[in-house]
């Protein structure tokens, strides 16, 4: 499966290359009328010096990259900038592209998950323009563009997920929805940088039948524990009471103990135990 991944990826790549490479060609279809409209064009910078050079020169900025069409066709080679270039007047024609990496979020989308809950889910996306040629040529509106597409691949990758996965497993929905985003942009000059899943939104039922379960299985974990304890402590006392019926007198012993602990807390009734065996010397004299 690695192998067919890696293939496919070098195809998609190779695709992508030869799309650009198409894209950068010479203008092989601007004919003879085209020359001509061109030279004149040269012609009339020439003549108009030096007034013309402030039409003729453009500045763009380290973020930007400027697309130049001459007579409607993209001019060949790369994207130029950033700092000075040169257009000519009347023919030709350019584009800004912000190169910088651009963040938008994506709105809360009601989602049916797999086992039949519906959330609202809503997430934030990274990207920025990789081929400023492809970005322009290609596709109408990039950015618009890629914000529908996010909408729709978050509700896809949640629809083929349960509810205690979109809950724990973030991060690979995250990762999963920027592989999709990635290879689905990459035609659009688009690169993908990072996707992250914000909240998850429950409905209020649900939220009060999982606080109650999560309630119920406290109360039991607590109970499990209390009847351990107890059990431990029967156990205890067991085994004092082996102890102390193999010497009468620790019983005694652990009587006058008792009655110190009372005392010490200063009670003003102090409840002294006598063995029955005394009493009933007493009882038998009378």
């Amino acid at each position: 499966m690695e192998e067919d991944g890696k293939e496919t990826i070098s195809i998609r790549e190779s695709k992508r290359r030869e799309r650009q490479a198409a894209l950068e060609s010479p203008d092989i279809g601007s004919g003879l009328c085209g020359w001509i409209i061109v030279g004149l064009s040269i012609l009339l910078m020439l003549a108009t010096l030096p007034l013309s050079i402030w039409m003729c020169i453009k500045i763009v900025k380290e973020y930007e990259r400027a697309i130049i069409f001459r007579l409607g066709r993209i001019l060949r080679g790369r994207a130029k900038g950033p700092g000075l270039f040169f257009i000519l007047p009347c023919t030709d024609s350019f584009i800004n592209v912000d190169m910088r990496t651009i963040t938008f979020d994506i709105p809360p989308q009601e989602v049916l998950t797999k086992d039949s809950v519906t959330v609202s889910v809503d997430g934030v996306v990274y990207y920025r323009v990789q081929n400023a040629t492809l970005a322009v040529a290609n596709i109408t509106n990039a950015d618009a563009a890629t914000r529908l597409l996010a909408q729709t691949t978050l509700r896809n990758v949640l629809g083929t997920k349960n509810l205690a996965e979109i809950l724990s497993d973030r991060e690979e929905i995250a990762h999963s929805m920027q592989t999709t985003l990635d290879s689905a942009t990459d035609d659009w000059g688009i690169k993908v940088e990072r996707v992250e899943i914000k909240d998850v939104k429950l409905p209020q039922q649900l939220q009060r039948a999982m606080a109650a379960e999560a309630e119920a299985s406290r109360e039991a974990r607590a109970k499990v524990i209390a009847a351990e304890g107890e059990m431990n402590a029967s156990r205890a006392l067991k085994e004092a009471s082996l102890v102390i019926a193999e010497s009468p007198s620790g019983l005694q012993l652990r009587y006058l103990q008792t009655l110190n602990t009372i005392a010490a807390e200063k009670n003003s009734t102090i409840i002294f135990p006598l063995p029955m065996d005394m009493m009933q010397a007493f009882m038998k004299r009378d």
